[in-house]
């Protein structure tokens, strides 16, 4: 595409819009891409593009650049990040812009402090320097700031995933199977998958592969009674369903509607009819209450600072806060003791988040444990191999992108003992 000066405007604009970080990026995009209804395909994609690599760059980009407008953030992503060099770019700018540019392009990344190189903010840096090395956070830093790839889970209900890969190499779309789910798909690049008619018809979801993971450590059995506690928009109870074979029951909470409408058109191209949504108002509901002792399964990903998700979501890095964390940890201990209550003896809890931070991870874990001793603790390990995925990060399933090509995902995995010890 080439640049012209109405696609610098325009997106100069976008990144105005999206800067303050009051709501989530994406969503403010999604509306201003509404608001702009003539700009075309191309035209989105570009703007995506450069308003999420700013987001990706931010903190490299505002220490260098003497002035940062929107304007000028936009022209040092491009210049530096996005590959654009000073003969394209000069036609569009003033000299004045053109020499600044010039200098920001020859400044070296590993000149940086820590912080600035591994995008991380400096309380986020602070909480890594407690259990990494440099050369560890400087390394996770880097592999947030690349942009995720897009995974699809294959809905074993109504595919499989060869006849999927078939299908879509013959419309002309590239992927692969992911190396660790069973059910996933990786596809090469960013096509537009939702108009494709294996996902219309829903023989395909969007999910992570991280996520799916969580699946087979649950491991639900066809005639199982499951809760999926914090259930979003739905793509994990409806793995689950799938897994069940439309057996059992499902029942996905959520205190939001708005996500839980998000689920219906999923849950109606899913082709089950065991998954349940329920609206509660918190972890205390009446609704949750009455199932107490009765379920065999039960998944809590936990809301949490979602800082795993930065590939996707690189405005979380200013969106949360020391503050935030520590509610959000309230929040995560609070749920976790209240879906504890809903297994029966020798049922299995799975608890995960899309942070790498232990203090929202094993630590809620450990804390839980110490007060609750009929739970014990199970090898993540030992279950993915039960499923035959050659996954091994110990007792808990820790990923990350540098290693694992997926989201910065945790997951934890409890049983309720048989009978009082």
């Amino acid at each position: 595409m080439r640049l012209t000066p109405a696609h610098l405007e325009t997106a100069t604009a976008a990144l105005r819009a999206v800067l303050p970080l009051e709501h989530p990026a994406d969503s403010i995009l999604r509306r201003f891409f509404r608001e702009n209804p003539k700009l075309g395909v191309n035209d989105r994609a570009f703007i995506a593009e450069a308003v999420f690599g700013i987001l990706r760059h931010r903190f490299f980009l505002e220490r260098v650049i003497d002035i940062a407008t929107p304007r000028s953030l936009l022209l040092g992503y491009l210049a530096k990040f996005h590959g654009m060099n000073l003969r394209e770019l000069t036609p569009l700018v003033s000299e004045a812009d053109a020499k600044w540019i010039a200098q920001l392009k020859a400044v070296r990344l590993e000149s940086q402090p820590l912080a600035v190189q591994a995008e991380f903010p400096d309380w986020l840096t602070e909480k890594l320097h407690g259990f990494m090395e440099e050369r560890e956070i400087l390394d996770l830093g880097r592999s947030m700031q690349e942009p995720a790839p897009l995974d699809l889970r294959v809905n074993a209900l109504l595919a499989n995933r060869e006849e999927v890969l078939a299908l879509l190499k013959s419309d002309g779309i590239e992927g692969d199977a992911t190396p660790y789910s069973p059910a996933g798909i990786r596809l090469f690049g960013k096509p537009g998958i939702n108009r494709n008619e294996l996902f219309t018809t829903g023989k395909v979801e969007v999910q992570d592969e991280s996520s799916q993971l969580l699946g087979y450590l649950l491991a639900p059995r066809r005639r199982d009674m499951v809760v999926d506690f914090c259930a979003g928009a739905g793509g994990k109870s409806l793995m689950l369903g799938a897994f069940m074979r439309s057996q059992g029951r499902i029942y996905a909470f959520d205190t939001s509607e708005k996500r839980l409408n998000n689920l219906k058109p999923r849950l109606k191209r899913s082709g089950l009819s065991n998954l349940y949504p329920q609206l509660i108002v918190n972890e205390n509901d009446l609704k949750v209450k009455r199932l107490a002792g009765k379920i065999d399964r039960v998944l809590v990903d936990a809301p949490c600072s979602g800082l795993g998700t930065l590939r996707r979501n690189p405005d979380l890095k200013w969106r949360q806060s020391p503050h935030s964390i520590e509610e959000l940890k309230r929040k995560q201990g609070a749920i976790l003791a209240s879906a504890s209550n809903l297994l029966k003896p020798g049922g299995r809890l799975v608890y995960a988040t899309c942070s790498f931070l232990p203090e929202e991870n094993q630590e809620i874990v450990e804390n839980f444990l110490a007060a609750h001793p009929l739970f014990t603790l199970l090898n993540c390990a030992e279950l993915l191999a039960q499923q035959k995925i050659p996954l091994d990060t110990g007792v808990f399933m820790q990923l990350s992108p540098r290693s694992h090509h997926t989201d910065g995902f945790f997951a934890a995995a409890l049983e309720l003992a048989n009978s009082k010890k």
